[in-house]
């Protein structure tokens, strides 16, 4: 130490001391820190709520159709009628589309099974026939020890063990579909009233910030299921109508299941029309299920460039590749309902950041009260 540094002041002393925690490193290790407790934050979330995802699910489901169906019921209420009454038309007109499609799809299945069963069969005979004798043959041997190895599969304990957790499968989704009825007609009767009791610990900014949270969540949802609903009905008449004309057995339930499957966004349509060109092959052969894969790319094409930019419009501002990552993580945390439902979340998502930022175009002729756009949050 330097004559100078011995008189200097204790103070002095002290205050030359490094901070640890004020250099790069240190800097860089507080944001790490926060960003794993972000992490965890978030981990333990989504855990707690996968455990009790038949309750989390059913709820999600009631919001998205709620958002949906809100506006026909706000229309009777505008009309003078009282909210019970425009709640039970609109839910009792939902539960006769949703009965009417299962009716249609399983009386096409057992009116068309047999026709199908005989069909497939003599498909199957020919793929045999094609192995057998075609450009590389594969001995009979062979083909009986597949079949052998698929039998044995079907009676084996795995199999069996999938039957009995198909069993609770089937049980849970009498439950959820329980649960989404009456949460349903309960979001659609007192929706305001709902909203209003978690907005009572607000005020002031905040409470005008998640107010248009709210209203906005609603326009996402809303927008996404009806355009959605609008761009799969075009894929169904499309693809259907290809399957009546050229015959192929079970062609109303593969056009519902094409209908069903384009809220998947991305996958969802292409694999139902993998699907109705795989039945096509096995009953019609491969001429009409090359014309079937024709109509699927075609129709996508379309739904691509044109369908979804015009009828979407702002409900799905999301990158193909975000989507792509939802649609992977939804799948991994909640199977198929995960995937049906990880985009409009993504979507209601980015149009909370984009609220809260104040970077919505649709901010201030919305809510006079926020601040413009761009300006710094609260």
């Amino acid at each position: 130490m330097t004559a100078h540094e011995e008189t200097a002041p204790v103070s002095v002393r002290k205050q030359r001391k490094p901070d640890l925690w004020k250099d790069s490193l240190g800097r860089a290790s507080v944001r790490a820190a926060q960003i794993l407790l972000i992490l965890t934050l978030t981990v333990v979330a989504i855990f707690g709520l996968l455990q009790i995802r038949l309750l989390v699910i059913p709820v999600l489901i009631s919001l998205i159709l709620a958002a949906a169906i809100g506006p026909f019921v706000n229309m009777l209420r505008r009309r003078g009628w009282r909210g019970g009454l425009a709640t039970g038309v609109a839910f009792l007109g939902l539960l006769i589309v949703l009965g009417g499609v299962i009716t249609v799809i399983v009386l096409s299945v057992r009116s068309q099974w047999d026709e199908l069963i005989s069909q497939a069969a003599a498909g199957l005979d020919e793929l045999e026939s094609f192995l057998l004798t075609g450009p590389f043959p594969i001995d009979r041997e062979q083909l009986n020890q597949a079949r052998e190895a698929a039998v044995e599969f079907a009676q084996s304990s795995q199999v069996r063990s999938g039957a009995v957790t198909g069993l609770s499968v089937v049980t849970e989704f009498l439950a959820g579909a329980s649960l989404v009825v009456v949460i349903l007609f309960f979001f659609l009767k007192d929706g305001a009233k709902i909203w209003e009791f978690f907005m009572r610990p607000f005020s002031g900014l905040r409470e005008a910030k998640l107010r248009r949270v709210g209203k906005r969540t609603m326009e996402v949802l809303g927008g996404y299921v009806r355009g959605t609903a609008i761009v799969a009905l075009v894929d169904t008449v499309a693809i259907g109508a290809v399957l009546l004309i050229f015959q192929v057995p079970l062609a109303i339930p593969l056009a519902i299941i094409v209908f069903i499957g384009a809220f998947i966004p991305l996958v969802g349509a292409t694999v139902a029309g993998i699907l109705a060109a795989l039945v096509a092959l096995v009953a019609n052969g491969p001429i009409v299920a090359l014309i079937v894969v024709i109509a699927v790319i075609a129709v996508n094409q379309l739904e691509g460039d044109f369908l979804q930019p015009v009828v979407m419009g702002k409900s799905l501002e999301l990158h193909a590749l975000v989507i792509l990552m939802a649609l992977t993580a939804g799948t991994i945390l909640a199977g198929i309902i995960g995937a049906v439902l990880s985009v409009p979340i993504a979507a209601v998502a980015w149009a909370i950041v984009q609220v809260w930022t104040a970077e919505d175009p649709d901010l201030e002729p919305m809510n006079p009260d926020l601040p413009p756009a761009n300006s710094q949050p609260a």
